[in-house]
């Protein structure tokens, strides 16, 4: 693994997004304008739209960078250009690397927007820090970046990519505790929930809107999704492949 490499891979990613105005717009605006929304649907329920938009504030991060993430990935090996990059001197690990720092570059941008929005013009109110909820906010999203690298090596078409969504995204989606307490779901379900990492998203938002301090279980919670994150680039590099067959 070369760290020059993987910058140069950044970069390039970089460049091509760049060129692409609406995958940004989608990337940065679409989960500001999904808050949004959110805000106006609970109008008459502050303590509502205080709760499920600060999970939602890790949700919607996670979700457009999957889908961002694992179609962009996938037309880089349908069109070739993955087969060439691998056979110069370019690891799997470097690439993943790189692809994984450009769009942690833009998860960051999307994660700060969408929480400055929802604390400073949308007055959500919790009780700890912004920047704890930046944090999650951005693991969330590094998460969905992850994940997003990962299917791509299983989907042939760009179609097929997006429909890992509701085989990965949706089920944790409804076991996270967004929905109902997790602690009062069936048994086996909550069993699940307890290995799905964006519970863990959610369970941090909910400590940061509660408490005004770092509590032992936030500590938890951020430690398991970024350690999700890492797990799932570290398959991602070992299951990637040059060329969809």
């Amino acid at each position: 693994m070369s760290a020059t490499r993987t910058l140069a891979t950044a970069r390039r990613v970089l460049r091509q997004l760049a060129h692409d105005p609406r995958t940004i717009a989608l990337l940065l605006l679409v989960p500001v304008l999904l808050t949004v929304l959110l805000y106006y649907v609970y109008a008459d329920d502050r303590e509502l739209f205080d709760r499920i938009g600060a999970s939602l504030l890790g949700i919607f991060p996670m979700i457009t960078m999957f889908l961002v993430t694992s179609i962009a990935t996938l037309r880089e090996r349908t069109s070739g250009t993955l087969e060439r990059l691998l056979s110069m001197p370019l690891g799997k690990a470097d690439l993943i690397l790189g692809y994984a720092l450009a769009f942690g570059l833009l998860a960051v941008a999307q994660a700060a927007l969408a929480t400055g929005v929802t604390i400073w013009f949308l007055d959500l109110d919790f009780a700890g820090s912004p920047w704890l909820l930046l944090l999650i906010a951005l693991l969330d999203a590094l998460l969905g970046t992850a994940l997003g690298l990962f299917v791509s090596a299983f989907a042939a078409t760009e179609f097929q990519a997006v429909q890992f969504m509701p085989a990965l995204i949706l089920p944790q989606l409804l076991l996270c505790g967004l929905l109902t307490p997790r602690d009062t779901m069936q048994p086996v379900l909550e069993a699940v929930s307890n290995v799905l990492p964006l519970s863990y998203a959610v369970d941090g938002m909910n400590e940061v809107l509660r408490n005004p301090g770092v509590t032992g279980d936030l500590v938890r919670d951020i430690a398991i999704v970024a350690g999700s994150a890492l797990l799932v680039l570290l398959l991602g590099a070992a299951t990637l492949r040059r060329r969809t067959p």
